[in-house]
């Protein structure tokens, strides 16, 4: 049984959404929840919901970091925080994963700075799920953890994205691409070339680049960017599929027709809903600490915060960072070597 710690008091629906999710988890995926938060406030929740002789327990934390908290003053001024206190526990050996639904820029902060970076791993990187026209999943990293890259960070980015997502989605080889502003190879910044020359001498499956146009289309597995392009990706993402389920919804509601047949297309509809639906993959994990840690939407509701606790214990049973350690360093990247030839 793996344990996660989990931020109770970070989303913008704490704790409900935190309590109830744990709930689930536990009930669904056998996972042992620490849920980490002021004390009094975190039982009342818990009262409220029948839970049994699930693995649920409480570790208080006095403070918490809001979204308006600036992120390396919450991490200084806030040590009692929930976020600092879980983030402990798994540094302590006390749990498996860290999740949190908090202050994005304050989270990482958080882990980079009490669980810290694996030996190999210079930056440590944001990886998003995108659902893709092909019914799979493409990720893309780095989402926002770092404005300004380096080639060698980039090219860390797609060892640690291409572990990932084999021991998370079973794809033995998954396919790696170079997010840039045309397929050809001399397309892009300086960037963006300097990356390409150094991912297609990996042992990876490199593909080549992929534009803006390519990420949902399903072409390709992992999608490397720098984390200033990723995140507007990202943010870019987000508000298209909102504005898509509201225009879908509005349509299905606008004339008599589509009332008459509102019962066949309503379950099209949400069908098309929870494919895009940022609940079903839980959260983004930060790649390249020490410990486990999944960061989950603000806006993270009951069903996002039980499938980002599940991500965490996924990845932790599945030894991620021992596998990325292992594949960065430089006895991993010979054997690499040695394996594609």
């Amino acid at each position: 049984m793996t344990t996660i710690a989990l931020d109770a008091m970070g989303g913008d629906n704490a704790p409900r959404a935190e309590v109830e999710g744990s709930i689930l988890a536990a009930r669904e995926f056998g996972v042992r929840v620490i849920l980490v938060g002021k004390q009094d406030v975190l039982r009342e929740e818990l009262a409220r919901h029948a839970h049994g002789d699930l693995p649920i327990e409480i570790v208080h934390a006095a403070d918490v970091i809001t979204m308006k908290d600036s992120p390396m003053q919450a991490f200084r001024k806030k040590r009692n925080s929930s976020a600092h206190v879980a983030a402990k526990l798994v540094r302590d050996g006390a749990a498996d994963g860290f999740v949190s639904a908090g202050n994005t820029g304050a989270i990482m902060a958080v882990a980079h700075f009490i669980l810290g970076t694996l030996p190999s791993v210079d930056r440590p990187a944001l990886a998003a799920p995108f659902p893709n026209s092909k019914g799979t999943v493409s990720v893309m990293l780095d989402v926002g953890a770092n404005v300004d890259s380096k080639p060698l960070h980039l090219e860390q980015f797609a060892v640690m994205g291409e572990i990932y997502y084999r021991l998370l989605f079973g794809t033995r080889r998954p396919k790696v691409a170079l997010l840039s502003i045309g397929e050809e190879e001399s397309k892009g910044n300086d960037l963006t070339r300097e990356v390409f020359n150094r991912l297609k001498k990996k042992p990876l499956n490199f593909v080549g680049n992929v534009e803006g146009r390519d990420v949902f289309a399903g072409v390709v597995d992992v999608i490397v960017c720098d984390g200033f392009i990723g995140n507007v990706a990202l943010k870019i993402s987000e508000g298209l599929v909102e504005h898509l389920v509201r225009t879908l919804k509005t349509a299905l509601n606008s004339t008599l027709s589509a009332q008459i047949g509102s019962i066949l297309s309503r379950s099209a509809y949400q069908g098309f809903k929870k494919n895009l639906d940022y609940s079903e993959y839980g959260g983004a994990p930060l790649l390249g600490v020490r410990g486990i840690t999944v960061i989950g939407h603000g806006r993270s509701n009951v069903n996002a915060i039980k499938n980002a606790i599940r991500v965490a214990s996924e990845l932790a049973q599945a030894r991620l960072n021992e596998k990325i350690e292992a594949e960065l360093s430089p006895a991993g990247v010979e054997r690499r070597i040695a394996a594609s030839r």
